[in-house]
């Protein structure tokens, strides 16, 4: 399958407008600099110059740099679960819905690397609202494939649908690390490897588990 064209989307929790805003130019920068260097390795003052402003002119946009980081987390989370809730609002059945969820995610994951990084090694620096919030949203995420997987193999236990679903995102997730495929190439090999490990967990694979095989 080869993946489509892969939306932009919105780092800010505000409402979207048709063009990018300040404010999410301010918050891209800041993505960049996170997962460069490391949130604790990046002041007001750095995120500003990349800017071309002052450090303190942040504050007009956020009320710190945890703010930032948190406001950052939580558009990812909620971008996520609005996609995947309307591919399964309009898939023509569940193995559509799976198959669109692992494209999207994919198309996600390779264009925005440096999210990624920035959510798996920051997270427990934004505000504990904020922190609360991406992880109610990334189980909900996870109940939506879950529940995706099971109406596909109905002979799955739950259980064993949320390890897969858990262990293919890990996979999809993994771009920071995929080298230097173009863009395009590193779709095509994440959708295929993911299409390929949860189409092995029919019944079969399912008796296999059960009784403790290799």
């Amino acid at each position: 399958m080869a993946p489509r064209l892969s939306k932009p989307i919105s780092l800010s929790t505000r409402p979207a407008r048709p063009v990018v805003s300040r404010r999410d130019e301010l918050l891209s920068i800041a993505a960049g600099l996170f997962a460069a260097r490391g949130f604790s390795g990046v002041t007001v003052d750095d995120i500003g110059a990349a800017a071309g402003i002052s450090g303190p002119a942040l504050y007009h946009h956020f009320q710190s740099k945890e703010s930032i980081l948190g406001e950052m987390l939580v558009a990812i989370s909620e971008h996520l679960l609005r996609e995947a809730e309307l591919i399964i609002e309009t898939a023509t059945d569940p193995a559509a819905a799976l198959s669109e969820l692992i494209v999207q995610h994919a198309q996600f994951s390779v264009d925005h690397p440096e999210l990624i990084t920035v959510h798996f090694r920051d997270l427990v620096n934004a505000p504990d609202a904020d922190e609360r919030t991406v992880r109610r949203l990334q189980g909900r995420y996870v109940e939506c494939w879950t529940a995706v997987l099971l109406r596909r193999d109905a002979a799955l236990d739950p259980p064993v649908a949320r390890a897969a679903v858990h262990a293919t995102l890990g996979l999809l997730n993994s771009t920071p690390h995929t080298g230097r495929l173009r863009r395009d190439d590193t779709a095509r090999l994440l959708i295929a490897m993911a299409e390929r490990a949860l189409e092995h967990l029919g019944p079969a694979a399912v008796a296999d588990l059960t009784h403790g095989a290799p």
